[in-house]
């Protein structure tokens, strides 16, 4: 059956021609007939309670079955067997399906014939001033093993039909392995947009890692060497998805790898300058949200800016925790930008965790978000690793909790704070 056919709403019950009875007089030869002369497949091969066995067969396409009966020698469909049927197949060689089939030792009543049919009559070529034949193709006849006989017709028209059909089948392969093929081209891209080394970095342990829905996402995550012991981290999320999300997200990163020599002094500028190059370089509707963090080793100050994203957590040593929440709008829809900065410290054996919403909105089949709440239990509960496994470990409880195929980026910084 193909499903293609079948409408959920009833608005046209599915209807289709079940079998065609051929009459035979040993269902066991025939089927050797059908199945290894013709190359047809067994459709069905059953015994009801009854003790009657079904038995049809159908072409290569399996459009059509065929229903082969064994009737009671004293019936009267028995005198049905060896007669002309009104089945035709249709080919698209006929010449090359006669040679085929009669290497195989299946009996043709003639050799195939050209034939074209004017008004529901034979006729030759179309002579002067005739109208061109309204069929034309090629034909002719053959019998299985109980001398029943079939047609075996190729239409000119369906050839050509279907020529054209595997000439478009073959143009969209194309066009997808092309589409498929820049896809794997922007994904490894984009790969190496993210930080590709984290080295040691003072009294900060780090890691950071994406994981995307697609091939490519609009999740982006960054460390950036400020000078003067300084260290940026960086997550944002691009509105939207897919290639277009990823070509954003590239502007992003330039944007902010290209102004971030200010950013030491002057981290309100910094941002601000970021969302100019943004706004300029981006279509009206196009924004991201964006969490920058710059930790000063010497002092073990956090400097932040939460740019619309969502709060940062700081899981303190004595178990509190604060949320670093937002001190401005989004990145780049509006020209006309503030940006506030927010300051708190690290001590030793706190850890900071920096995400995208691809975290806290995972769902589980009862559609429950994974939100905040699990996060900070996943987060106390692996508090004892450091910075690598405990990302890990949080992934895990977050695939855990959401083993539904991923429907958004997910992003996760993680940095622990060691100073003696």
């Amino acid at each position: 059956m193909n499903a293609s056919t079948v409408r959920l709403d009833r608005g046209n019950p599915y209807l289709r021609i079940d079998a065609v009875n051929v009459y035979v007089r040993d269902q066991d030869r025939s089927l050797d007939f059908y199945l290894n002369q013709l190359g047809f497949h067994l459709a069905l091969d059953t015994r009801l309670q009854s003790g009657y066995r079904l038995v049809a067969v159908a072409p290569p396409d399996g459009t059509t079955v065929l229903r082969l009966i064994a009737p009671d020698p004293d019936s009267q469909d028995y005198q049905l067997i060896g007669r002309a049927t009104p089945i035709v197949f249709l080919a698209e060689d006929v010449v090359a399906k006669f040679a085929e089939w009669s290497k195989r030792g299946v009996r043709f009543r003639y050799t195939p014939r050209l034939r074209r049919i004017k008004r529901g009559r034979p006729m030759d070529q179309p002579g002067p001033g005739e109208e061109p034949p309204i069929w034309g193709g090629v034909f002719t006849r053959f019998e299985d093993v109980d001398g029943n006989s079939f047609s075996l017709v190729g239409i000119d028209e369906v050839s050509r039909a279907l020529e054209a059909q595997r000439r478009a089948i073959s143009e969209k392969l194309e066009s997808e392995r092309r589409a498929a093929q820049e896809l794997e081209i922007a994904r490894m891209v984009q790969a190496r947009l993210f930080p590709q080394s984290q080295p040691p970095f003072g009294t900060l342990e780090y890691a950071g890692v994406c994981v995307q829905a697609r091939q490519v996402g609009g999740d982006y995550y960054d460390f950036l060497n400020l000078g003067q012991e300084r260290l940026g981290l960086v997550v944002g999320d691009i509105a939207g998805k897919g290639i277009a999300a990823a070509l954003l997200m590239a502007n992003l990163q330039a944007n902010l790898r290209s102004q971030c020599a200010i950013a030491l002094e002057q981290p309100q500028r910094f941002l601000e300058s970021v969302n100019q190059l943004f706004f300029e370089n981006t279509i009206e509707s196009a924004y991201a949200t964006l969490f920058f963090a710059e930790y000063d080793n010497k002092a073990g100050c956090l400097r932040y800016a939460n740019c619309g994203h969502l709060p940062a957590l700081i899981l303190r040593s004595d178990d509190t925790l604060d949320r670093l929440g937002s001190t401005c709008t989004v990145l780049g829809l509006f020209k006309e930008w503030d940006c506030a900065i927010g300051e708190s410290r690290l001590d030793p054996g706190d850890t900071l965790v920096l995400y995208t919403d691809g975290v806290t909105e995972a769902f589980n089949d009862r559609e429950e978000e994974f939100g905040e709440r699990r996060l900070i239990e996943s987060l106390r509960r692996h508090r004892d690793l450091r910075p690598r496994p405990l990302l890990e470990s949080i992934l895990d409880d977050v695939k855990r909790f959401s083993p539904r195929e991923q429907g958004d980026d997910i992003t996760v910084v993680v940095a622990r704070c060691d100073r003696g």
